[in-house]
């Protein structure tokens, strides 16, 4: 589905409903959409990002500002002022999503910018997508989780073999 729009040329009536469909449906059901400026990103950097993205479930697309509005509001999110070119990135995992937006944003700054993001139905501000992406990964929530369950265990076991010592100095 990522080709829409790409071979030149305007896309046909057919064409532009099934675009709407497929986004209505994508952006109704991801938790976190992030609308960006890529105005003069080159296209190999735009690749860079749409690997990046696609390591983490994170949709790209560029999409003409009409059929996005139109498929914002048919998924029930509130209304963007689009403006210019723009690029969507949407995803179920808020937090994944802006990790490699603001990353990517980092190091392209001069032809990528943050612009909107609806989370969970609300439109955010940069400020929020931007404190959104030092929240810590799923992955590394377990990982800090899994620390602390094994932490008792730990000190219990250490503990036995303090008393087993004692026991056998005696």
């Amino acid at each position: 589905m990522g080709g829409f729009g790409l071979k030149g040329g305007e896309m046909t009536k057919q064409e532009k409903i099934q675009v709407v469909e497929y986004l209505s449906a994508e952006f109704k059901q991801s938790s976190a959409l992030i609308v960006c400026d890529y105005k003069g990103l080159q296209v190999s950097h735009l690749e860079e990002l749409r690997r990046t993205s696609r390591a983490v479930d994170v949709k790209v697309q560029v999409i003409k500002n009409t059929l996005a509005s139109i498929a914002i509001k048919n998924a029930e999110c509130p209304d963007l002022e689009l403006k210019d070119t723009n690029i969507f990135l949407w995803a179920d995992d808020q937090i994944a999503l802006s990790k490699v937006v603001c990353k990517f944003a980092e190091s392209h700054s001069e032809h990528f910018s943050l612009k909107v993001g609806i989370f969970d139905g609300q439109v955010v501000d940069t400020k929020h997508i931007v404190s959104v992406s030092k929240l810590p990964s799923k992955e590394e929530l377990i990982g800090m989780l899994l620390s602390v369950w094994t932490a008792p265990a730990r000190y219990f076991v250490t503990g036995l073999d303090n008393l087993r010592k004692q026991k056998e100095e005696n």
